[in-house]
């Protein structure tokens, strides 16, 4: 009987000294690794990963202690050990008190005073500060494939879209015939969500020449796991030469051709067309204009902040 309380005494820090090896483990395994959210290659994702080793160091470094004592106090007034003196008085303290309940609350207030500036500094809408003009690219969300209109290019993509370095970008995000569908990049920043009639923004830049995964970041239907694209961040040069390329060697981008595009499709391969109609993006956004409940007429002009119905998520 002894024995096996003297087992059980030396059962938490055993488990204590376990957490920290597979704690271990797993950080030798990603080494090496490309985890995307921790290798940003864009202004807005380097942001959000010194945002994240921020919180986590917090967190850790208050974890740490209060996992110590838990497994200590458990390990000292465990069964097994008859030295262990115990007090009922001590549930009486006021230091006690205050430690419960001052440990998380200054958590609380520290996270708050990081996480709040931070919320509204990377607000997706927000346009990035930059020496160069920012580029507005369309994207429509279908089934189950990405449109992306460049408006000032006079061209548009299917599952691929490219972007000179350095230079701020605003998507403009709806949907059409399709669920709601999360709009990813996670190499250059957050998530948003893409919807019927409404026209939500998200600003990126990215700052790394290279080829980066974009997708659907939810499932939204049976075309879900190829809902997927390719991000070419190139240099102005390379950006500039890749437009001209696609206005001469594209098919028009007509509303008949949209038809034909907007019919379900998995694994839609990267396609490119010239010359989009130029009432495209807005007579997606007016073909469900008094479909939902609210203000209804205000997602029309996709050229106004102020018309605009926006649901962000970062």
């Amino acid at each position: 009987m002894t024995k096996s309380k003297n087992n059980r005494g030396k059962l938490l820090p055993l488990a204590f000294v376990g957490l920290i090896l597979v704690v271990g483990l797993f950080a030798l395994l990603l080494r090496g690794n490309n985890v995307v959210l921790l290798n940003p290659q864009g202004f807005i994702a380097e942001e959000q990963y010194k945002l994240m080793l921020t919180s986590t160091a917090i967190m850790v470094a208050f974890a740490i202690p209060i996992l110590f004592f838990l497994y200590y106090f458990a390990w000292k007034y465990r069964e097994s050990n008859q030295n262990a003196k115990y007090s009922s008085n001590n549930k009486h303290s006021k230091f006690f008190t205050f430690a419960i309940w001052g440990a998380p609350t200054l958590i609380a207030i520290i996270l708050s005073s990081i996480m709040i500036p931070a919320t509204h500094k990377l607000e997706p809408r927000k346009l990035i500060e930059s020496d160069k003009e920012t580029m507005t690219i369309q994207v429509v969300a279908l089934r189950w494939k990405w449109l992306f209109i460049y408006p000032e290019h006079d061209i548009a993509t299917v599952n691929f879209v490219q972007i000179p370095k350095d230079t701020p970008v605003q998507f403009e995000l709806t949907a059409d015939e399709t669920p709601m569908s999360s709009f990813w990049i996670p190499s250059l920043g957050g998530m948003l969500y893409a919807m019927t009639e409404h026209v939500n923004r998200l600003n990126l830049m990215g700052d790394t020449v290279g080829d980066f995964e974009g997708s659907a970041a939810e499932i939204n239907g049976s075309g879900f796991s190829g809902m997927r694209f390719t991000t070419r961040v190139s240099s102005e040069a390379d950006f500039n030469k890749w437009v001209e390329m696609t206005r001469q060697n594209s098919d028009d981008l007509t509303q008949f051709a949209y038809e034909s595009l907007l019919k379900p499709s998995e694994d839609h391969p990267a396609s490119f067309y010239s010359r989009p109609d130029p009432m495209l993006f807005s007579n997606i956004l007016s073909k469900y204009s008094g479909s939902h409940s609210g203000s209804h007429g205000e997602s029309k002009d996709h050229g106004s902040d102020n018309k605009h119905m926006e649901k962000m998520e970062h």
